[in-house]
């Protein structure tokens, strides 16, 4: 399972080659930049120490661009700066230590990308900026904003488009965003399409005059047309589904234009099918390949479009497919690594109580016992997120033991619709602990759970929704959260700046009664079943103190109550020693609840 942690992303393919980064727990966790030339040989680009990682917005991005020649620009995490990798594999400094750098793109002969930086008060600012490859001075195209995405120019550089949040807070780009265009020859703004209650996101250029977008304006992610000026703005296949997934790392495209023109597409309900799509007619045929699902991260090569594809029994790979023969290739996942195929369990997709969308994997028949058998329920993070189909070798971890799992897409997921999104506008720590109970009780009556053993674990605003439930609810025998939220006065006041007004929109203006009310370490009293809490050291996003202000409170009163505490990790663990530490006593905590 700790061996599944090497996880590609952000391809890019270009002549025949095609890039991409590489998370490698047995190398501390690690990404590297890796390339396959055109006769299938794979080369690491990026030796160790090295570690392609940008820490905009905590959660980062991606981490890297190409030069014409083929070097790499990338932002290395121990000190933030750009460097330039040349072919003989020595990077060089392109920028000081002076901010953060991501959704980098290179056009010429300078950086394009959005840079953050933080001063010694805390303040953080954000501007676009370009950076000439030859040193040159810094132009900042874009400030004063709280977000910023999407800053390349149109290829005859005679505009640069970016997203940019619109305010006042709270909100976070997937409420409300709108795309601005700046032209370059004389530093004119003006705004082509958004509003307070559209998200716009990933524009690209069709061509110096018109842009693709993606917008939710119907209620659902779709694929649009524009004119410069906002003019001609047409609708390229309209339907009750999306088009993309939420931006809380910068960089990503849900779609790609390909030599002739079509676009090859992310669309679907939960996972995301790859198709193509034809923009003159707005025909869509998808594309037959053994994957499930697709990451928001396409890049096209002429008639190839590469993605991070997955599916239940096969790791998240690069995945290549020939739009013009149908023909797909695997760049990277050793399937020789995993288990025997039959260890993996296969989702059904399931409606709890009618309108909660769930995925269950039901435990391994030869390890389940007779009549109903222990379960956990997974809680996805973000909230603002969705749990998908891809192999998880954690589940397989526990249906292998006889051990049923329900990942849940409580109401406020993505994948659904702005509507189903929209559910959880002020009532997180109500309407995500609904479901979550929902979805244990229907496990119960369906016949499938033994009553008195279902489990629920998560992690970040999972391990809220963990904390949350087993304080206002007594239908768990424990709770697991991996670095949880457990107060939100001290989370508004320490959390990172990107999320820093998060809380207003999922629960409201700071109110000492109202957060009381919602907040697991003020119901803490409800809790009467065990819990195992797990945290890095080094979390930025969710302060360690969220963990042990629950567990010192949980002590107190006599609920039994681990915590373990990970030096040097960080919001989500990277290292195989920390990764197999946690499970083991993951597992552990359920074959003492399930006894």
């Amino acid at each position: 399972m700790a061996a599944s942690g090497v996880r590609p992303g952000w391809p890019t393919a270009r002549d025949g080659r095609v890039w991409w980064t590489e998370d490698r727990p047995d190398e501390g966790g690690r990404t590297t930049i890796v390339r396959r030339d055109a006769d299938g040989t794979r080369r690491d680009l990026l030796p160790a120490p090295w570690c392609a990682r940008t820490r905009v917005h905590e959660y980062g991005g991606r981490p890297y661009a190409l030069t014409p020649s083929g070097d790499v620009v990338f932002a290395n995490l121990k000190d933030q700066r750009l460097y330039v990798l040349g072919e003989n594999g020595e990077p060089k400094p392109l920028t000081e230590e002076d901010g953060r750098y991501a959704d980098l793109v290179v056009r010429d002969g300078q950086v394009w990308c959005v840079r953050e930086r933080h001063a010694e008060d805390g303040k953080v600012t954000r501007a676009v900026v370009a950076i000439p490859l030859d040193g040159g001075d810094v132009r900042e195209w874009a400030t004063g904003s709280d977000f910023y995405a999407s800053p390349p120019p149109c290829p005859p550089r005679r505009a640069a488009s970016r997203l940019r949040l619109l305010e006042p807070p709270p909100r976070m780009p997937w409420d409300g965003t709108d795309l601005r265009v700046t032209r370059l020859s004389d530093g004119e703004t003006w705004t082509v399409r958004g509003g307070a209650d559209e998200s716009v996101l990933s524009p690209c250029w069709k061509d110096d005059s018109r842009l693709y977008l993606v917008s939710d304006a119907s209620g659902w992610w779709n694929l649009y047309e524009i004119g410069l000026r906002g003019e001609g703005a047409r609708a390229l296949c309209p339907a009750d589904e999306e088009f993309t997934l939420p931006p809380w790392r910068l960089g990503g495209m849900p779609y790609a234009v390909l030599g002739d023109g079509r676009l090859a597409v992310l669309h679907g309900r939960g996972d995301l099918r790859l198709g193509l799509l034809d923009p003159a007619r707005g025909t869509l045929t998808d594309l037959e390949t053994p994957c499930t699902g697709w990451d928001a991260a396409l890049t096209a090569d002429g008639s190839a479009v590469t993605g991070i594809g997955y599916a239940a029994t096969t790791p998240r790979s690069v995945v290549t497919v020939d739009t013009a023969t149908g023909a797909h290739e695997r760049l990277t996942g050793d399937s020789a690594a995993l288990p025997d195929p039959a260890y993996l369990p296969v989702p059904r997709a399931v409606l709890v109580g009618g309108d909660v969308h769930a995925y269950l994997y039901p435990p391994h028949a030869e390890a389940a016992g007779d009549g109903p058998s222990p379960y956990v329920i997974f809680v996805h993070g973000g909230p603002t997120a969705h749990a998908d189909t891809g192999l998880d070798l954690e589940k397989a971890f526990l249906t292998s033991r006889g051990i049923g799992v329900l990942d849940v897409n409580y109401g406020g997921s993505t994948g659904y619709g702005r509507a189903y999104r929209d559910r959880l506008k002020g009532q997180w720590g109500l309407v995500d602990v609904a479901d979550t109970v929902a979805a244990a009780e229907w496990l119960a009556a369906e016949g499938l759970a033994d009553p008195g053993k279902i489990a629920v674990r998560g992690g970040s605003a999972g391990g809220w929704t963990v904390m949350a439930a087993c304080c206002r609810s007594d239908v768990f025998a424990g709770g697991v959260s991996y670095y949880g939220v457990s107060a939100l006065g001290p989370l508004n006041a320490h959390t990172h700046d990107f999320e820093s007004r998060y809380v207003e929109w999922l629960v409201g203006p700071e109110d000492p009664e109202v957060y009381a009310g919602r907040e697991p370490l003020a119901l803490v009293d409800g809790v009467t079943c065990p819990m195992l809490l797990l945290q890095g050291l080094d979390d930025p996003v969710v302060p360690p103190q969220q963990s042990t202000a629950f567990s010192d409170a949980l002590s107190e009163r006599g609920v039994p109550c681990t915590y373990l505490a990970f030096e040097g990790e960080s919001h989500g663990f990277r290292r195989t020693e920390t990764r197999v530490a946690a499970l083991a006593a993951e597992l552990a905590f359920y074959q003492q609840l399930f006894a």
